[in-house]
């Protein structure tokens, strides 16, 4: 073989060793390289690791769907209390009315007693288990905000809030160790019905708590009030009873009381303590309905049911008390009070009923 045959051959076993090198190159890369291809073959294709993914995704799936049916839930029963309470809304505030022996037609409370008394002439106007004798909650605070007046206190007299007076108070804006005057403290007890400030009335009184339940009943007999009777000052007592009768002749003594009178009519009211700036609201919801209400009160505990009571002014005309116990709902008590104030208003203008009328 010539030289430029040798030559040849030498560049072509040259160029094979570079293509074998270049495969072998070529394999060994495929082999040191897997790890990085598999990592984004991976995230692509998901192959031996989607079983592990799709484990922590189905609770993730699960969740959502639960969260999901929680909410729908959710939504159906606010929807479902927003139908009911249209509802009771709308029943409540259609009065009832009946016909008596004579028959007249007459309201048909849905509460366990009411009445409709004029202080002025002594007369009851309309009555339904009137002198039942039951619970009557806050209520209570008539006779507490009685007493306390009677005492003539200093109104401007400062009180330290202790422990014991909002431990298990269930309502009540105060906090223990705050201080504020007799004045503040009568006015979260008939607008707020503040079951604390009502426990601290009587313990800061002469003789304390027990000398005080005890005025409120000597002032019970002296009023002629035979069905009532005073456990506590607050109302959270179920023991604390009365009648609609009695209540709607302690709602108008009270009510000669100008100060009783002036806080029980408030829509609201400023408290100050030593640390801070209380706005009350009271509990009364037929402020600022138009009607012209010389004094109300109300009380709620589970063995009384919703209890109102209020003084309220006819137009060019007396007075009269109205007062429903026992109602099953708060909308209701309200709703009877008003019904039986137009009943009066519209008999006293020759309109029985006073509106419209369903007769059962």
């Amino acid at each position: 073989m010539n030289m430029h045959g040798r030559l040849n051959r030498t560049v072509s076993i040259a160029a094979m060793a570079v293509v074998y090198c270049a495969s072998f190159v070529g394999q060994a890369g495929a082999q040191t390289r897997p790890p990085a291809k598999a990592v984004t073959t991976t995230k692509t294709a998901r192959p031996a690791a989607t079983p592990a993914r799709d484990q922590k995704a189905r609770p993730t799936t699960t969740q959502s769907a639960a969260t999901r049916t929680r909410a729908a839930r959710a939504r159906a029963a606010a929807l479902a209390r927003a139908a009911a309470s249209a509802r009771m809304a709308r029943e409540a505030n259609t009065p009832r009315y009946k016909k008596d022996a004579l028959g007249n037609i007459v309201p048909d409370v849905r509460a366990a007693a009411a009445i409709v008394f004029n202080p002025q002439t002594n007369e009851v106007l309309w009555e339904a288990n009137s002198h039942d004798r039951r619970s009557i909650a806050s209520l209570t605070k008539l006779m507490t905000g009685v007493v306390f007046i009677a005492d003539e206190p200093d109104l401007s007299r400062q009180v330290t809030v202790v422990t014991a007076d909002v431990r298990g108070a269930n309502v009540t804006y105060l906090r223990a160790g705050e201080t504020l005057a007799l004045r503040d403290v009568l006015n979260l007890t008939l607008i707020a019905s503040d079951n604390a400030a009502a426990r601290i009335l009587a313990r800061t009184s002469e003789g304390g708590t027990s000398a005080f339940i005890g005025r409120m009943n000597d002032m019970a007999r002296q009023l002629g009030l035979t069905n009532s009777h005073y456990a506590d000052p607050s109302g959270l007592d179920d023991r604390n009873v009365s009648s609609a009768y009695d209540v709607s002749h302690l709602i108008a003594f009270a009510s000669a009381n100008p100060q009783l009178a002036s806080v029980m009519s408030a829509a609201q009211y400023q408290v100050r303590t030593s640390r801070r700036v209380i706005k009350i609201h009271s509990t009364n919801k037929l402020l600022g309905t138009g009607m012209d209400i010389v004094a109300g009160k109300t009380g709620f505990i589970r063995k009384a049911g919703y209890c109102f009571a209020t003084l309220l002014q006819i137009p060019h005309g007396s007075q009269v008390a109205v007062v429903v116990l026992g109602a099953t709902n708060s909308t209701l008590r309200f709703a009877e009070a008003r019904h039986l104030f137009n009943w009066v208003v519209g008999r006293s203008n020759g309109l029985v009923g006073g509106g419209d009328i369903v007769e059962r």
